[in-house]
Parts: C-alpha cells; sequence; structure tokens
C-alpha cells in the first residue's frame, strides 16, 4: 500500500525513534512535530478565513516540506533533517498567527500542545536549533 508524505513522515518518524542512540538528540522533540505542522499547514491552506497572501506562505512552507531538495535533506540526515521544515513551519504559522484570529491556529491543530506556545518556542531556538545561516535563508524564502 502507498503512503501519502504525511504517513509516510509519520513512520520514518516512528522507526528512527526505536533507535535511543539516535532520538536522544537535544532537538528530537522539535522533529516529532514535524508531521503535526505539515498537518495543521495543509488544513490552514484550505482555510477561507487564511489571507491569500497567508495561503502563499503557507503553500511555500508545503512545498518545501515535500520537496526532497532543502537545506537539511532527510535523505542524508534521516528524520533530523527535517528539523528545517519545522523551522520554516513554525515561522509560517507564526506570520498566520500575527494575520488572522488564533482561533484560525488552534481549531485545526492535533497536536498535543499548546500550538501558539510551541511555535512561538520553536521560533525563538530556531537560531540555535539551525545555525544562524540556514534559519536566516529559511525566513528570506517567506518574506
Amino acid at each position: 500500500m502507498d503512503q501519502d508524505f504525511y504517513q509516510k513522515m509519520r513512520s520514518d518518524i516512528r522507526a528512527w525513534l526505536q533507535d535511543k542512540t539516535k532520538s536522544s538528540t537535544k532537538w528530537s522533540e522539535y522533529v516529532l512535530l514535524a508531521p503535526d505542522l505539515f498537518h495543521l499547514l495543509a488544513k490552514l491552506a484550505l482555510d477561507k478565513d487564511v489571507p491569500s497572501s497567508e495561503k502563499a506562505k503557507i503553500a511555500g512552507a508545503l512545498a518545501y516540506f515535500i520537496s526532497p531538495i532543502d537545506l537539511l535533506p532527510e535523505a542524508l540526515l534521516g528524520p533530523m533533517g527535517y528539523l528545517d521544515d519545522v523551522a520554516l513551519a513554525a515561522y509560517v504559522i507564526n506570520s498566520v498567527m500575527k494575520n488572522c484570529d488564533h482561533e484560525v491556529v488552534t481549531k485545526h491543530w492535533a497536536g498535543e500542545q499548546n500550538v501558539l506556545d510551541l511555535v512561538q518556542q520553536i521560533v525563538d531556538v530556531a537560531a540555535d536549533m539551525l545555525g544562524n545561516k540556514i534559519w536566516d535563508k529559511l525566513k528570506n524564502l517567506v518574506n
């Protein structure tokens, strides 16, 4: 049975978690958020209350998630390669939260944590997580 992108991402991360030596890195908790952030972006892209200017950023972040070519490629790094996708997703979702009612974001969130706090936390640590050069390149993709 073929898996869609979301299902493949979840299964890859689940398999990665089985190896405790790999999953015990400082940023592992953020890798685990990748499927939920992807899901949220997909839902926001279809929400009529999200302005088209934000939908363009969302589309870019979704394309970045799916593209095999990015700054931290999953093909080389495994699930740790999702860290740049997670950071970009948080950056874009943060922009949506600034330009829409927060309810637009929270109603689509499937994760367990408070999405508003979580997005801010990721944005706050992104430079440390990725390095300033990569973080700046990601932000420039949507600005």
